[in-house]
């Protein structure tokens, strides 16, 4: 019995130092799937989802799934440094629980908890210590391990919510070029009305910066998807795919726009799309049809009303086709796994964007 308990805590406590190393540490996507983290997240976040659609308001369901990624991080530290406490707690007790305690009856389990925790979290309190030498041994390293898990945890947040905000700073620009929620036509159609379709190409440049961002802050740091955005009808998700969905318009052929610089913009926000939904364990799934002939041809009546004058031939149509199977299934399976929903092609009706509305103006109207 002693031999297992040793085997289980050396186990509890490798297992978590990896993990957190992995989580925290180390800059690049881990494949491999068994990983306390990864179980931990995917447990949760079904548990979680599955109470947010018991909540039939939207307002009300999006502020539940928000609290998610923040709390979820809470939960993980709590795990880790549980796991390590019962760990060396566990360590303790293969070796005969060697600890005096104030009162001078013999230790049990529970004294080794407690003398574990107080070890870990720095207390010191001195009512229970260690007499042998290797307790003395095993105290000391769980104190520094102890240490430096709490100050990689300071460290480890100030990080996650820089990446959110480098997120989230482009992601509210695009209020004003697409509208809320964004759509892509909705961009062409504003830039023709205000006859600064020029402006595309700078457009696609900024958002393709904002791709690599995403993708390279996402696979480093996976718990910021689950972050949701501060303002509603906005989502990282439906960002992406208004930037798929435009470039892959331009890619079709637009009269005045570059085609090489939407090539450009589509292959890495295809790139991000495709590997973070291996990162998030989001399986593609074909949706419905986004853009079905009927809706295509009016959008292009739109688009020719904003002066914006789209190849309607049938090879343009095969092109824009083919792109978006290329990317469509992989947005889907984001969206279907993070509940964030996909954009739409195109506004039928004008409605306001987020910067236009104000709930108190509103409730005086």
């Amino acid at each position: 019995m002693r031999l297992l308990s040793l085997l289980a805590g050396v186990g509890a406590i490798a297992t978590v130092l990896w993990d957190a190393f992995e989580t925290v540490v180390l800059p690049r996507t881990v494949t491999r799937s068994l990983r306390l983290a990864r179980l931990y997240f995917r447990a949760t976040w079904r548990i979680w989802t599955r109470l947010a659609q018991r909540v039939a308001a939207d307002n009300r369901r999006e502020r539940i799934l928000a609290v998610y990624g923040p709390l979820s991080l809470v939960g993980l530290l709590g795990v880790w440094a549980v796991a390590l406490v019962f760990g060396f707690a566990a360590l303790h007790w293969s070796i005969g629980s060697q600890l005096v305690t104030i009162s001078g009856r013999p230790a049990v389990f529970i004294d080794d908890v407690y003398m574990s925790g107080t070890t870990f979290f720095t207390l010191g309190l001195g009512d229970v210590h260690p007499v042998s030498r290797i307790a003395q041994l095993l105290t000391v390293t769980e104190a520094g391990i102890g240490f430096g898990f709490l100050a990689i945890v300071i460290a480890y947040f100030p990080v996650l919510y820089q990446s959110f905000s480098r997120r989230e700073v482009q992601l509210t620009l695009l209020d004003a070029w697409a509208g809320s929620p964004p759509a892509a036509a909705e961009v062409l159609r504003r830039l023709g009305e205000a006859g600064e379709l020029k402006r595309l190409d700078a457009f696609l440049e900024h958002w393709e910066r904002w791709c690599s961002e995403i993708l390279e802050g996402h696979i480093s740091y996976p718990i910021v998807a689950f972050f949701r955005s501060q303002h509603q009808k906005q989502s990282w998700v439906s960002a992406l795919t208004t930037v798929l969905d435009v470039s892959a318009l331009a890619i079709a052929g637009i009269d005045g726009v570059s085609a090489w610089r939407a090539r450009v913009t589509f292959a890495i926000a295809r790139h991000a799309a495709v590997d973070l939904s291996q990162v998030l364990g989001a399986r593609p799934e074909a949706s419905g049809d986004r853009l079905p002939d009927e809706a295509l041809e009016r959008m292009f009546q739109q688009l020719d009303t904003a002066g914006i004058r789209a190849n309607r031939s049938v090879a343009a149509a095969a092109t824009l086709r083919e792109l978006r199977r290329s990317y469509e299934p992989y947005v889907s399976g984001l969206a279907r796994a993070l509940m964030m929903p996909l954009p739409a092609w195109w506004r039928e009706q004008p409605r306001r964007d987020n910067w236009q509305t104000s709930p108190r103006r509103d409730a005086h109207l």
